[in-house]
């Protein structure tokens, strides 16, 4: 199929298959091997490269889980374009240059375009920015230093990418659908029930890199506008399923900021530029960070088929591992979230803080009123082969004085709500007492204890 963009300010057409790789289109077809392949799954950031929307948004993105389709329309920068089109060196690659932010160099090409896309944002967060950016060699205090000289630097001309005037339209072939609604989708999705839909292609595109398979019929989401909304009312949070976890952020920010703080730790930048809430919850991965937090908080999760809609409970979504309440040719369309007073905790447990995977993650919300627990929803992953409730020790709660005595009580429930495995990430035994102590870690947090090791001082 033929896909125009821009690369380096140059407006081109690509021939490439469906699920061919931004990285091995830009290596193989290009020649423009300054972006590396390192791990081939989005983890190491070593193929980092800057997209830009038709409205002028910059991502950091992982050419690696990137497919060509996904870029139509679109601008994209490498390595090879962020300096000046006489040589001139942007100001992150001189600062680069005079920290000595570099030794073997095979990272260093990610790193600098993490780094430009987090200046041309005027992003100064330096430590959450780079997560997603892996060096061995250098370390990162002077790639860090490197970053912080450069953000008060103008940022140069030729970094402007709105890619104006792009045809918009690819994707005719049968086996391949770009659509730019939810109707459009519906439509194609009911003629292609097999077919393999794809947002932003963090989780499928591991079944090409790694996996090597054939996805068949497949149809790219980016382009359905609809599906990337967020409204906010006076009775509940719609989340289209196509909003990315880096959009959705800030607004979590706002009304529960504690699912806020669990996002930021979903994986890395480059990874929440392009995964959506509705991918996280259709995957049905029993480890995904999103349903336990928007378990806990009561979400509502909208499905459509064709022209038919309908709506149940989150938790009802999930039946068992690998396994969800969605028929061939229905797909997540939004979820929804009640308004409600902010009493949401989230805690991940891994043993790398940043871009990991989660032993167990833990959410709760609990209501109490004059003294009295009148209301508790807890919810985890990684506890057993779906995300779940925690119903037993929320009964136990329930009605119950908001006391140590209390939460005491309930610790023994955990064992009639999960028979979690032991494996690479944790032990049965650990994660049932570490899911015991983040109920503790929630009562201390809720009587004003410091217990986050982030904040605890010795």
């Amino acid at each position: 199929m033929e896909i125009t963009f821009r690369l380096n300010g140059e407006t081109v057409s690509a021939s490439a298959g469906p699920t061919c790789s931004l990285l091995d289109w830009l290596r193989g077809e290009r020649g423009l091997s300054g972006t590396k392949e390192g791990c081939n799954e989005g983890d190491c950031g070593a193929c980092t490269v800057m997209v830009t929307d038709r409205s002028g948004a910059a991502r950091a993105l992982n050419a690696c889980l990137l497919f060509m389709p996904q870029l139509q329309g679109k601008a994209v920068r490498t390595i090879e374009g962020i300096a000046g089109p006489g040589g001139q060196l942007h100001p992150v690659q001189q600062a680069m240059i005079d920290h000595h932010g570099s030794q073997c160099g095979f990272c260093t090409p990610g790193f600098v375009v993490s780094m430009a896309v987090a200046h041309a944002n005027g992003q100064t967060d330096h430590d959450t920015r780079l997560a997603g950016n892996l060096c061995r060699c250098t370390g990162y205090a002077p790639i860090v230093r490197a970053a912080e000289a450069a953000a008060g630097q103008l940022v140069p001309d030729w970094m402007d990418d709105a890619p104006e005037g792009l045809c918009p339209d690819a994707g005719k072939e049968a086996e391949v659908a770009l659509p730019t609604s939810s109707d459009a989708l519906a439509t194609w999705y009911v003629a292609h029930p097999g077919a393999t839909l794809i947002a932003g292609a963090t989780d499928v595109g591991l079944r090409v890199t790694k996996g090597l398979r054939d996805l068949g019929p497949v149809a790219f989401l980016g382009r359905c506008a609809d599906l990337q909304r967020i409204e906010i009312a006076d009775d509940a949070i719609r989340i289209g399923a196509g909003v990315t976890l880096s959009d959705l952020e800030p607004v979590m920010a706002t009304h529960h900021p504690g699912f806020a703080e669990l996002l930021r730790r979903f994986a890395s930048v480059q990874i929440r530029n392009a995964a959506t809430l509705g991918g996280n919850i259709a995957n049905g991965s029993p480890i995904g960070d999103g349903p336990p937090a928007l378990i806990a908080l009561g979400a509502t999760l909208h499905l459509r088929h064709g022209p038919v809609r309908r709506s149940l409970p989150l938790e009802d979504f999930f039946l068992d591992y690998g396994r969800q309440d969605r028929a061939p040719g229905e797909f997540v369309e939004a979820v929804s979230i009640p308004r409600q007073p902010d009493t949401l905790r989230c805690y991940k447990l891994s043993k790398r803080f940043d871009q990991d995977i989660s032993a167990v993650c833990g959410c709760f919300n609990i209501t109490v009123a004059d003294g009295i627990v009148t209301g508790a929803r807890i919810a985890f992953g990684g506890m057993a082969g779906i995300p779940k409730r925690a119903v037993h020790v929320e009964t136990v709660l329930t009605g119950k004085p908001w006391s140590e005595a209390t939460i005491t009580a309930a610790l023994p429930a955990f064992a009639a709500d999960f028979t979690p495995l032991s494996d690479m990430r944790a032990s049965a035994g650990y994660r049932l007492g570490a899911a015991k102590n983040m109920l503790r870690r929630y009562f201390a947090e809720r009587a004003g204890i410091p217990a986050s090791v982030l904040e605890v001082r010795a």
